[in-house]
């Protein structure tokens, strides 16, 4: 059973819409190492888990349902960098004018870089479930052998090639917006790749000088350093409400050597979350004015009885 609070685990600062870094971001959400993948990939461990070895179902579940935020935040980002887009009125982008404004998705306007005509055409300026070429999210990429120690090594190799992957995200575009989600999403990966890493070397395993993977001077890239200043990367949010059992292999010194302990902690305020605008020009949400009279009645009778 869940509760769900409806904010976004890392605000999204605004920017111009970009479509094609929206194309490049959507590798991260439903790739074979995105975001998507490791959801599901966690949440099924968990729900198969066999035994008696609380400490690693709840360390496994924990980071599963951290994992659904994470796709909420990309998928919202992906709507930002393309929502507004056939209005945009610079100079690389078009004026969306002569009566066909999402000549974008055809590329007409002058547009740079690769976009998808389907984040236009199927999902009225939204997030898919698909990577950078179209290709459709598979329940394949799912790795759930049963094997505690093994199902652990491949999350630890999920999070290194999902980090590694984000870090060359980050290098394809300066745009705020989409920034910040992939500076949080490095930090938050490099945790990941400790969590997994602690619960493996309570099993023997010796890491030595392996992590993090990969490796970069963080200072090149300001944004993650501040998060990592922060300590982002040396802690796992527990949203359980009834008490769990990771801090038991996840509390104490970090994986990573001379870099200090690692922790479980509460998880964070979260930043407002809205709607984003209707799009005439999509047909969304396309409401006529009666049925629209209709709904705006509804949520008066729900704001007055709340």
């Amino acid at each position: 059973m869940y509760y769900h609070v409806q904010k976004l685990i890392n605000p999204i600062p605004d920017d111009e819409p970009d479509p094609a870094a929206a194309n490049a971001l959507q590798e991260g959400l439903g790739g074979q190492f995105g975001e998507m993948r490791t959801m599901m990939q966690y949440l099924f461990q968990s729900f198969n888990f066999r035994g008696k070895a609380k400490p690693y179902l709840d360390l496994i579940h924990g980071v599963g349902i951290e994992e659904i935020s994470h796709v909420e935040l990309i998928a919202t980002t992906i709507n930002r960098l393309l929502d507004g887009s056939p209005r945009y009125k610079g100079a690389e982008m078009g004026d969306g004018g002569a009566g066909t404004p999402l000549d974008i998705a055809v590329g007409r306007d002058g547009a740079n870089g690769i976009h998808n005509i389907h984040h236009f055409l199927v999902g009225a300026q939204g997030a898919m479930p698909v990577d950078a070429v179209g290709n459709p999210w598979s329940g394949s990429y799912v790795y759930n052998s049963g094997n505690l120690t093994l199902d652990l090594l491949y999350n630890l190799m999920l999070e290194a090639t999902g980090r590694l992957q984000k870090c060359r995200l980050y290098e394809m575009s300066s745009n705020k917006t989409y920034r910040a989600t992939v500076a949080y999403l490095i930090a938050r990966d490099a945790a990941h790749e400790k969590v997994f890493a602690k619960a493996l070397q309570s099993l023997g395993v010796d890491f030595g000088k392996v992590l993090p993977i990969p490796k970069f001077d963080v200072d090149k890239f300001p944004e993650v350093k501040t998060l990592m200043d922060l300590g982002l990367d040396k802690q796992q949010f527990n949203f359980r409400m009834d008490g769990t059992t990771m801090g038991t292999i996840l509390n104490g010194p970090s994986p990573v050597p001379g870099e200090g302990d690692f922790r479980v902690s509460d998880p964070p305020e979260g930043a407002p979350i809205t709607p984003g605008p209707e799009r005439p020009e999509e047909f969304s949400p396309g409401l006529p004015p009666e049925l629209k009279q209709l709904a705006d009645q509804m949520a008066s009778m729900a704001a007055a009885t709340s």
